[in-house]
């Protein structure tokens, strides 16, 4: 479409001495329209189309109904997005860089050159993921972490130094050096991004989409990116737009400021709850409103961090003086820097003091009234204030059919005695309390055991003020004579280096040391399942008595069976939180009114004698330097000498290795043509699995450890490796064989076509036999049978896990029919050629009595529309039932990747000129 009624709009633009070029956005308004009150994040992508008009899938009157988004506040037109960059960490790294040398692979049997596939744009995977907490509270548990890291991921690493020197444009940050986030928000992003373009130097926005579901956390620098699977980001990399549609954006005002003793994690926790129960699943959240003052970086950081808890795509933060601030503190040059104002400024993207930008729907919130929380014991959205943990665990007790001992008159927790005696650890007495002896020291272990107190990154080891506050309440803890019960497995992962140099220099990283916060690595590792086992007579005395024990973590993800298996319940809190609960020993606990233990005069200690004040906990922040930022990320890229050392590869096609049990020639590709053969419709399949609401992704591919008796476990133990160097389901996603079957595989996961059984298992129906997952599927391979999965509202929620969508292909999956998809996972499915099918209004699977014996056929696959419907035929004994199920195929773009079989297929096709 010709843009030719457009002015000209590259435009110069002088930023400390430097001449830079950009498309002026109040240029395009000329003959667009206003767009003053248009929301950041799209003007944001009113940009991207600008620069990219002309080209293939970008037209004025995208741009238009970008600016005429303003009269209704919503679209449904399709638009093309190219992001500047792309972000990736190892675990959904490794199977993208898989994916990149199997499509090497697939043009070489095609006949054409294999180094016409190769990423167009800047990609960067920071090694992150791969730290067990194997050792933990001693001096030496980073390097022992370190040196089991190394030895248990070489081939994985070998893998990822031969994509480094195969590939152009992509860089890896070696292991030990911090999480993708964080180095993304401390180095990566600069907030307006160039390149050389027809001899000029360009300007623009920074944008990106991430392999990682927390890539929103950039949001906070005023960087518009968010978290896609793996094959999208693949696409993406090379070359291909994301599709989507010109979303809804919904305004979060805030204002106020939070009162003494509240942290940054509390603000975030009401903010997930309250989006979350708004509803924004799929929409952008953009922040306003004058609070925004007062609110440091760090903070805002932490706040988009958690948008895929909330539900959104991203939580955007605009920019103006305290994102220069914070640049400037971490070392982004004086040229940068002015740079971000002046292109910012001129471009209508800079922060305001009272602008109301249009928006879809508002909320607001002073952080006056933010109090003390934490939220579980599952969800990341289901907050709890503070004062009510021990009802709340008590809830978990009772829908679990079991109850703590309370004292009915007035609701506290009884102590042996019969008394809340002052000083006294309270007694959670109950039937299941199991005598422990762990290294020479005897005690019991009460259901609401904390076993596992975990700082961890991402959410908020980026923010130096909950840690500096983590630090000065162990200080403070010491300095009364408080010790960490025994039964808790402390760590401290942060998620850059820098954290571990201003804790040396506020003076607290000896103080949390004391207490058993060791650095055990730079990485996300409770959050992410890489906890590390429980000392032995812990895990036994949890499976003897069958106990509910508890995590306390400073992450954002505590999906059931994620953090560990056998820890039940799993709980969100702030760093400071984290060091208390490890104190008292146990949930049941009322932090608020009961004392964490006595002085060493016998005097009752409460958690308001130990919390630092705002103003001790600015003073340590002021510790946080500059200097500290350019040390650490001046080598970034290098590694230390072990991975320096890691043998490389020289070849252009990767030499597949069939005895390694990480990386895998994984079959996409295989008998792959140069066209695509034509769609057929689903006849008369079985279901694999008939599921509930809320499914995660890590229901569906967990990325925990792998359990000896399973699918995979077997798998391994064939090949002669022993459980304990299994390694983690996400370390081993470079193994198709082994995410295969691992899909569906959680310990958590209830399949309801088996009554009360929890776990990876099913009935295949023809036979009637229970069977695990992987098993039936592969016998129903066997037998020619397609398969459907059916399930509830949120299909999909979680992290942005392609192998959930990868798994479920390789099991001969051809359609999910659920109430209603979490925005990523839909989105992957698609780009591995499974159709999302949505009940329609009214109907579910418990309306229409589904058991999973049912036949399924589905019609109409060929002939679909973007947002159509197809023909859905269920069969069983009962009679034959039709309906019109949604097709969850929103975009044009969606619908050419599905044709193909897939995204990749789509793009390799497209690449070697037969798409």
């Amino acid at each position: 479409m010709s843009t030719s009624s457009l002015p000209e709009t590259l435009q110069p633009l002088e930023a400390a001495g430097t001449t830079y070029h950009y498309h002026s956005l109040p240029k395009a308004a000329e003959a667009l329209g206003d767009i003053e009150r248009l929301p950041m994040t799209l003007k944001i992508l009113l940009e991207n189309q600008l620069r990219f008009a002309g080209q293939e899938g970008v037209s004025q009157e995208d741009m238009q109904a970008l600016v005429d988004w303003q009269k209704t506040a919503s679209s449904d037109r399709e638009i093309g997005y190219r992001p500047a960059r792309v972000l990736m960490q190892d675990f959904t790294g490794v199977p993208g860089v898989v994916d990149l040398a199997s499509m090497r692979a697939a043009v070489e049997t095609l006949g054409e050159e294999p180094s016409r596939i190769n990423p167009l744009s800047p990609v960067d995977l920071v090694i992150d993921h791969s730290v067990m907490v194997d050792h933990f509270g001693d001096p030496s548990a980073f390097k022992d972490n370190v040196a089991i890291e190394m030895e248990r991921n070489r081939e994985r690493y070998e893998f990822l130094r031969w994509g480094q020197q195969a590939f152009d444009n992509f860089r890896v940050v070696p292991p030990g050096t911090g999480i993708c986030h964080q180095v993304n928000l401390e180095y990566l992003g600069k907030t307006v991004w160039t390149r050389e373009e027809d001899g000029k130097t360009l300007a623009y926005p920074d944008t990106l989409v991430g392999t990682d579901s927390h890539t929103t956390m950039i949001n906070g620098l005023g960087v518009l990116g968010w978290g896609v699977g793996g094959i999208e980001a693949e696409a993406a990399m090379l070359g291909q737009p994301v599709s989507m549609l010109i979303p809804e954006v919904v305004g979060f005002k805030l204002t106020g400021k939070l009162r003494e003793g509240i942290t940054a994690t509390d603000l975030v926790l009401t903010v997930t709850q309250m989006l979350r129960q708004r509803g924004v699943v799929g929409k952008f959240v953009e922040f306003y409103g004058d609070g925004l003052k007062d609110l440091p970086l760090a903070d805002r950081a932490t706040i988009a961090n958690m948008a895929p808890e909330y539900g959104a795509t991203c939580g955007f933060f605009p920019v103006d003086d305290e994102t220069l601030h914070y640049l400037r503190l971490t070392g982004r040059d004086d040229e940068q820097v002015a740079l971000v104002e002046a292109y910012c400024k001129a471009q209508g993207l800079w922060r305001e003091p009272g602008a109301e930008p249009i928006f879809s729907d508002t909320l607001a919130l002073d952080m006056g009234d933010v109090e003390a929380s934490l939220a579980g014991p599952k969800r990341p959205q289901d907050r709890v204030a503070l004062k009510d943990m021990p009802q709340a665990f008590a809830t978990v007790m009772e829908d679990d059919g079991k109850k703590p001992s309370t004292n009915a008159e007035n609701g506290k927790l009884m102590s042996e005695g019969g008394q809340t005696a002052v000083g006294v650890d309270e007694s959670y007495e109950h039937h299941d309390s199991q005598e422990v002896d762990l290294d020479g020291e005897a005690f019991r272990l009460d259901p609401g055991a904390v076993v596992i107190a975990a700082i961890t990154s991402c959410t908020n080891t980026s923010n130096p003020s909950v840690m500096m506050a983590a630090g000065l309440l162990a200080r403070n803890a010491l300095a009364k004579g408080l010790t960490t019960k025994p039964w808790v497995k402390t760590s401290l992962a942060p998620g850059s280096k820098v954290v571990t140099d201003y804790l040396a220099a506020g003076g607290v990283q000896d103080d949390l040391d004391a207490l058993g916060f060791n650095l055990v690595g730079y990485g996300c590792t409770t959050c992410i399942g890489n906890s590390g086992p429980l000392p032995e007579p812990i895990e036994q005395a949890i499976t003897d008595g069958d106990l509910a024990v508890a995590s306390v973590l400073s992450g954002n993800r505590n999906f059931e069976g994620r953090v560990h298996p056998l820890v039940k319940t799993n709980w969100l809190a702030s760093p400071p939180l984290v060091v208390a609960y490890a104190l008292a020993g146990n949930v049941q606990k009322d932090l608020v009114n009961d004392a964490l233990g006595v002085d060493q005069h016998g005097k009752p200690v409460y958690l308001k004698d130990i919390w630092p004040s705002q103003a001790e906990i600015a003073e340590a922040v002021e510790q946080v330097r500059t200097e500290m930022y350019r040390k650490e990320y001046a080598e970034v890229f290098e590694g230390d000498d072990v991975w320096q050392a890691i043998d490389v590869p020289q070849s252009q096609v990767y030499q597949w290795d069939e005895t390694s049990t990480y990386i895998q020639h994984p079959p996409f590709f295989d008998g792959m043509g140069k066209t695509p053969s034509p769609v057929e419709d689903v006849e008369r399949a079985h279901v694999l699995a008939l599921l509930g609401d809320s499914v995660t992704t890590d229901h569906i591919s967990p990325a925990g450890a792998i359990k000896p008796d399973s699918p995979a476990g077997r798998y391994l133990q064939e090949r002669g490796v022993k459980p304990v160097d299994f390694n983690s389901y996400g370390s081993r996603r470079g193994n198709h064989e082994i995410m295969m079957r691992g899909t569906f595989a959680n310990v958590r996961i209830k399949n309801e076509m088996l009554d009360g059984v929890v776990g990876g298992e099913t009935r295949h129906v023809p036979s009637g036999k229970q069977m695990a997952i992987y098993d039936a599927a592969m016998q129903y391979q066997q037998e020619g049978t397609p398969l459907v999965v059916i399930a509830g509202k949120e299909y999909g929620t979680g992290s942005s896990r392609d192998w959930a969508a990868k798994g479920t292909r390789l099991l001969g999956v051809r359609a999910v029919i659920a109430e209603s998809f979490e925005r990523i996972h839909r989105s992957n499915l698609i780009g591995m050629g499974v159709v999302p099918l949505q009940f329609p209004e009214g109907e579910t699977r418990q309306t229409m009595g589904l058991t999973g014996d049912e036949r399924v056929s589905v019609k109409g696959l060929g002939e679909l529309t973007p947002g159509g419907t197809v023909e859905v035929t269920i069969e069983s004994d009962k009679g034959e039932k039709t309906f019109e199920a949604l097709c969850r195929i929103d975009t044009a773009n969606e619908l050419e990747y599905y044709r193909h079989g897939g995204i990749l297929h789509f793009v390799l096709r497209k690449m070697i000129g037969s798409a």
